[in-house]
């Protein structure tokens, strides 16, 4: 699935970001409403990762999930 598809699926999505991600707050998955970079941001900011980490995460959490 591609990130626009996961935009306009947001609602659904949120549940299965906070199941990889579950430092981030529902006030967070709000506040990003479905936009990768503020994801990438706040997922970087919470965990501690290097941008480049938090990339092969969020690319592989793409490929690997199941709608």
């Amino acid at each position: 699935m591609n990130w626009d598809q996961i935009e306009g699926k947001w609602d659904q999505a949120k549940g299965k970001v906070k199941e990889k991600w579950g430092q981030l707050t529902d006030d967070d998955l709000t506040q990003i409403a479905g936009k990768r970079d503020q994801l990438a941001g706040r997922i970087q900011e919470r965990y501690g990762y290097t941008k480049e980490q938090v990339e092969e995460e969020m690319n592989t959490w793409e490929r690997d999930t199941r709608w």
